[in-house]
C-alpha cells in the first residue's frame, strides 16, 4: 500500500452493514490514460470506479488496486462513463454511459444508463436517453420507493425510471438545471443537486404527487467551485466533490442554507467521492491533461483513488 493512515471502517454506509475490518490506503487504478470520474461503494466494502476509455474497474474489499471488471463489448455497448452508483437493495451498479469523452465521436454511440449485475458484472438492462437535443448522462440517485434518477448536465433535466421500468421519463426540464451534475437524497426524501457550471447547491422542490415544481437555490458559508458528486451521508449532510477546486467539502443543510465545510484538499481534479464507513474515497481525473495542449502528449499515468478520513458523521 501507499503510505498514509489506515483508517478503520466502522459504520455502514446508509443502513447497510459493512464487516469491521480495516479500510484501504489510496487505491491505485491499474489502466492508462483512464481519467476516472465517479465513485461509488457497495455494501461489501469493493469499489467501482469508471473511465474515459470505457472499461469499469473494481477494488475489492481491503485491495490497494482497481483492477479492469468490465471491459467494452459490443454486447454492453460501454464507451465512457461519468456517474456510477452501487443500488445494493437491486444488487447492480447504476451506470451513466456516453459517447467518448474529451476524444474524437464514435459513430452511433448514445448516452445511456445502464445496471450491471454487482455479482457477475453481467449488464442488465440499458435505456437510452431521449435523441432530441444535448445529452450528457452525468449521475444517478435512487429514491427510497425504488426509482432511479439520473441528471443531463448539457439538456438541463432530470430523468427517472419506475422500479422495473423500461424507459427513462421526463421528471423535470428546466433551462435552471442546464449545468446539473449530482443528485442524491437527504434522510427525510428531500431531493438536492449541484450544478457545476453555476457552483450552486440546490433542493428540488415536489408537490403532493411528487412531481418537480421548481428550485431553492441554498445560500452557502463559502464559494464552491465546480461541484460534482454529491454523496449522503446521515440526515441532512452530505458529501461533494469538486472537481476545479480540487477538494472535497461536507455539505450541511438546514433549512435554506448549507453549511460547506472543508474534508479533503489539494487534490488532482476531484469529481467523484463516495466512502466506507468513515473512510472517504475521491477520485482523481486530472482532466487537464485531456484538453491543454501543453499536456495532451504527456502521460497522466498513475491514477489513484484517494483515501482519507471522515469525522463527525
Amino acid at each position: 500500500m501507499r503510505n498514509g493512515a489506515i483508517f478503520s471502517a466502522l459504520l455502514a454506509a446508509g443502513c447497510a452493514t459493512l464487516p469491521l475490518t480495516p479500510a484501504s490506503a489510496d487505491i491505485r487504478v491499474n489502466g492508462s490514460r483512464i481519467h476516472p470520474e465517479s465513485v461509488s461503494a457497495d455494501a461489501a466494502g469493493n469499489i467501482y470506479t469508471g473511465s474515459v476509455p470505457g472499461t469499469i474497474f473494481r477494488a475489492k474489499a481491503g485491495s490497494d488496486t482497481a483492477e479492469p471488471w468490465i471491459v467494452p463489448s459490443a454486447a454492453n455497448g460501454l464507451t465512457s462513463q461519468l456517474g456510477v452508483l452501487v443500488d445494493d437493495a437491486r444488487g447492480v451498479l447504476w451506470v451513466c454511459n456516453n459517447p467518448p469523452f474529451g476524444g474524437p465521436p464514435q459513430p452511433g454511440a448514445k448516452s445511456s444508463l445502464k445496471a450491471f449485475d454487482l455479482k457477475t458484472g453481467e449488464l442488465k438492462s440499458s435505456h437510452d436517453f431521449p435523441s432530441d437535443g444535448p445529452i450528457v448522462c452525468n449521475d444517478i440517485a435512487v429514491e427510497r420507493g425504488g426509482t432511479t434518477f439520473a441528471t443531463d448536465t448539457s439538456g438541463g433535466r432530470i430523468f427517472a425510471l419506475a422500479p422495473n421500468g423500461d424507459a427513462l421519463t421526463v421528471f423535470a426540464a428546466d433551462p435552471e438545471l442546464v449545468g446539473i451534475d449530482g443528485i442524491a437524497f437527504a434522510d427525510d426524501g428531500k431531493m438536492y443537486i449541484n450544478n457545476v457550471r453555476k457552483n450552486t447547491v440546490q433542493r428540488v422542490n415536489r408537490k403532493g404527487g411528487g412531481a418537480y415544481d421548481g428550485l431553492t437555490t441554498l445560500t452557502l458559508s463559502e464559494p464552491v467551485n465546480g461541484p460534482d458528486a454529491l454523496r449522503p451521508l446521515k440526515g441532512n449532510r452530505f458529501l461533494q466533490a469538486e472537481g476545479p477546486g480540487n477538494r472535497v467539502t461536507y455539505v450541511d443543510i438546514e433549512g435554506d442554507s448549507a453549511k460547506i465545510t472543508p474534508v479533503k484538499i489539494g487534490l488532482d481534479s476531484s469529481p467523484g467521492v463516495t466512502h466506507i464507513g468513515n473512510t472517504g474515497y475521491a477520485t482523481e481525473g486530472k482532466i487537464n491533461y485531456l484538453f491543454d495542449p501543453a499536456l495532451k502528449e504527456k502521460s497522466p499515468d498513475p491514477f489513484y483513488i484517494r483515501s482519507f478520513p471522515l469525522s463527525g458523521q
